[in-house]
């Protein structure tokens, strides 16, 4: 193993949302760097744990509904007692349906909510203690480059994911006293199975025609951010909400 993929020897890493594209990359990257992975999701990921094992490293598949503060509760013990502790976190479970505003009724806002931002504060509260008592700590979260765009049908995303900013921001505030650095990653569309899904080949297309670097943006584009901001060498950077959208926000 190269200096390079050590640099995350002998972490442990929880990952959110970790049978989707970014979630399984995340995974595996930070597995090839030296972390052991606790990979959840509401869905299988036996793909991504095959992955981080491919790696080298040791796996746990969780699966639960992390919006939900009674199954969270329920997983904690399994995520502290894998490795005796978490040291890294990355909340990248989310969902980005789209809904005309005149459509969109309460129930749909509130769930949008309750797995976008909801989610990465039940999941923060599950690990930083254990965070606190090891002295250090990581946690990314996975917010969206379009708050700095204008785009219709996503009220109650765009709602969601600035309020991950902010959570972000005043969470780092909190941590930094205990060796903790929070940061997060606002990505564009990309070609993962949830894009290609929900946005469809032809929007990717044409948001990758506004972008400084016209290619349609992969989960590949934004692992190399995830392994800084979980490293040793992100010990100085935090409550940053960094855009990885191949130069689209400079619209």
């Amino acid at each position: 193993m190269s200096s390079q993929q050590s640099t995350h020897s002998g972490r442990i890493a929880v990952v959110t949302g970790a049978a989707g594209g970014f979630g399984h990359a995340i995974c595996r990257e930070l597995a090839l760097r030296g972390a052991d992975i606790i990979a959840v999701d509401l869905k299988p990921a036996e793909h991504t744990v095959a992955a981080v094992e491919e790696a080298g490293r040791r796996a746990l598949m969780l699966r639960a509904d992390i919006s939900d503060p009674e199954q969270v509760e329920a997983l904690a013990p399994s995520l502290l007692d894998f490795g005796g502790g978490v040291d890294i976190l990355v909340n990248n479970a989310g969902v980005f349906p789209f809904k005309d505003v005149f459509e969109l009724d309460f129930a749909q806002w509130k769930r949008t909510q309750e797995i976008n931002i909801d989610s990465q504060f039940l999941m923060a509260k599950a690990v930083m203690s254990s965070m606190r008592d090891r002295g250090w700590g990581r946690i990314v979260n996975l917010a969206s480059n379009s708050l700095g765009l204008a785009v219709p049908g996503m009220v109650h995303y765009m709602a969601s994911k600035g309020a991950v900013v902010g959570f972000t921001r005043a969470l780092a505030s909190d941590l930094a006293p205990y060796g903790i650095t929070v940061n997060a990653i606002s990505p564009s569309a990309s070609r993962t199975p949830g894009g290609e899904r929900f946005i469809g080949e032809d929007m990717l297309r044409t948001v990758a025609g506004m972008q400084a670097i016209k290619r349609v943006g992969t989960a590949a584009d934004i692992v190399g951010l995830a392994s800084f901001l979980t490293s040793e060498d992100c010990a100085f950077v935090t409550g940053q909400t960094v855009v990885a959208d191949g130069g689209l926000v400079r619209h």
